[in-house]
């Protein structure tokens, strides 16, 4: 047991007795249905390697709308978090 080598994680093929493969493809198959739509899903690459196909994902995202719901989700977010701790917001508006 090597201190950097990782552990593969333990792949099963059961294929049915009487199973007829007509290239639907095995139907006791374990995916996730966005799988073959991700670059991040797969190999085993570094977390640098994730990162930079997850911002190029981000950059290439054809729905500008996702984007603009996002950042207001985290701006309300940010805004609770910040009337929880009872942070002055006196500073942000003008009297």
């Amino acid at each position: 047991m090597g201190i950097l080598k990782l552990r593969k994680n333990k792949k099963f093929s059961y294929t049915p007795r009487y199973f007829d493969d007509k290239g639907e493809g095995n139907p006791f198959e374990i995916k996730h249905k966005f799988d073959e739509h991700r670059k991040t899903v797969g190999g085993n690459v570094g977390f640098k390697a994730k990162l930079n196909n997850a911002l190029d994902d981000l950059k290439n995202n054809p729905d500008k709308q996702v984007d603009k719901r996002i950042l207001i989700i985290v701006a309300v977010l940010v805004f609770i978090f910040l009337a929880i701790i009872e942070f002055d917001l006196s500073i942000f508006f003008s009297k």
